[in-house]
């Protein structure tokens, strides 16, 4: 039997890859045909046989976005209530006092995830790595998504929790963070034997102060043992700084080479309060040099921080240190399109210099860059051999024209909304701007009355008993009648 083919024909725009230069590259006019799960031509015209052909004018061919830093599970449902809200006594951040008040049910963290990685596809994501706690059906999810999926299951030795916003505490339970990490590699199991062949796992202790040495050092070993990566939230917070530093003496960037886990293995979730960060202050340490100097990569999430009003200082200096990026969407939207605005736009304003970071740096931390972190070749770009993961954008959207430079007018301006049409693996999962694989319409309904549950909820969650409205207040206030 034959394999499908596609072909887009006489496209507007190609982004192609140059494996001579190693670099992206435009192409104007020209044909992409993919066989299978495979590109098998780009540029010029392609005269094989063919089963599908797409008529590629108006259209710019994009290799698939690689996500690298995701929470499907709760972040869709915070939305409206998190926007503005922090903690004046905890260094603006609002992880310690109001994200676990206010969360998803079990019907609920289905419906955050249907439309979490609907919005991801939406935005030219092909390729997500999911970091969530694991719960019944998660998995199935993933495979009906028909996204690249990696499975990260979250696990740690203690929660955090306040008494009174201006304390952080900790309750540490060692045992219960060994159990979850080895019921966390039953779930890798079970996503690498997925019948799709498009899930595959990722080791992830959750964050740096909620887990022992003990629990890090043996989820780096067994992630080496593997040949996965490991994910950590460190460096993400004020709170979170002080704190390793306080028991430890030493940066959390510190801390993590003192374990020996701060190596190409290694993603650092965040990786924003480095010693020499100005809310930190802490000058004796060499952070971006030791960051940039062991491989560990930086997954950089800039919608959710630039609500509490801090940012990564900065992308560019990173990138020029030597440092390893990727791009994710830590909150909501689940948009990797308006990820890669904020970067640019952040790094801009943290460095004071126009200049600091281009499109093209963020457009590659986002694709062959993903990818790499990812320890895949065959991803994040458009060249033949590589995966059939792609996506198409109408250049003819209003909101592209006019089209000078068609990756700033979709990063800039159009975003998802001219994003048409999206394949991972040769299959269609995005057509016409609809997600083949979700009723979006019904999962937001769902995520609607989930709202309302967790407003209900969360006055008896909440140390000081306030309601929903009190803690977040709406825009306006709300008129009788």
């Amino acid at each position: 039997m034959h394999q499908q083919t596609t072909v887009i024909r006489d496209a507007d725009w190609i982004v192609g890859f140059n494996s001579q230069t190693g670099r992206h590259q435009f192409l104007r006019g020209q044909d992409v045909a993919f066989s299978g799960d495979r590109i098998v031509h780009v540029g010029g015209r392609y005269d094989g046989p063919s089963t599908t052909e797409i008529d590629g004018s108006g259209r710019m061919v994009s290799p698939g976005l690689v996500n690298i830093h995701s929470h499907p599970l709760s972040e869709p449902l915070n939305k409206g209530f998190l926007d503005e809200l922090a903690s004046a006594g905890l260094y603006q951040s609002s992880l310690y006092e109001f994200m676990a008040l206010f969360g998803p049910d079990d019907e609920g963290r289905l419906a955050c995830t249907e439309v979490a990685l609907s919005e991801a596809l939406l935005s030219g994501v092909t390729t997500l790595v999911d970091l969530s706690v694991p719960y019944e059906g998660w998995l199935d999810l993933l495979s009906r998504s028909g996204l690249r999926a990696v499975a990260a299951p979250m696990y740690r030795s203690a929660h955090w929790f306040t008494r009174n916003g201006h304390v952080t505490e900790y309750e540490w339970n060692e045992a219960a963070g060994e159990a979850a990490m080895r019921a966390a590699l039953d779930v890798i199991d079970r996503a690498d034997a997925d019948p799709s062949g498009r899930l595959s796992g990722m080791i992830a202790p959750a964050q740096i102060d909620t887990c022992t040495a003990e629990l890090i050092r043996d989820s780096h070993a067994e992630a080496r043992r593997r040949g996965l990566k490991m994910q950590i939230h460190a460096a993400q917070s004020v709170v979170e700084f002080q704190e390793i530093t306080r028991r430890h003496g030493r940066t959390p960037i510190e801390w993590l080479e003192d374990l020996g886990v701060l190596d190409s293995h290694t993603i650092i979730g965040h990786a924003i309060f480095l010693n020499d960060h100005p809310w930190v202050h802490w000058p004796q340490g060499r952070d971006l040099e030791r960051l940039a100097a062991s491989g560990a990569a930086v997954a950089h999430c800039p919608t959710v921080f630039q609500r509490r009003g801090m940012s990564l200082r900065s992308f560019g200096r990173y990138l020029r240190a030597g440092a390893t990026l990727g791009i994710g969407t830590d909150t909501y939207p689940h948009n990797m399109l308006e990820e890669l605005r904020h970067a640019l736009i952040n790094s801009r304003l943290m460095s004071g210099n126009v200049f600091d970071l281009r499109t093209s740096d963020v457009f590659d931390a986002a694709t062959v860059g993903g990818g790499r972190i990812l320890g895949r070749s065959d991803i994040g770009r458009i060249e033949v051999g590589a995966k059939a993961d792609l996506f198409l954008a109408d250049v003819t959207h209003p909101a592209m024209r006019p089209v000078r430079d068609p990756l700033r007018s979709l990063i800039y301006v159009a975003a998802e909304r001219a994003v048409t049409d999206v394949f991972v693996d040769g299959r269609q999962v995005v057509r016409a701007g609809e997600v083949l694989a979700f009723d979006l319409s019904s999962a937001l309904g769902r995520l609607e009355a989930a709202q309302r549950r967790a407003e209900i909820a969360f006055t008896d969650r909440d140390f000081k008993k306030r309601s929903h409205l009190t803690a977040s207040p709406l825009s306006y206030e709300l008129a009788d009648g």
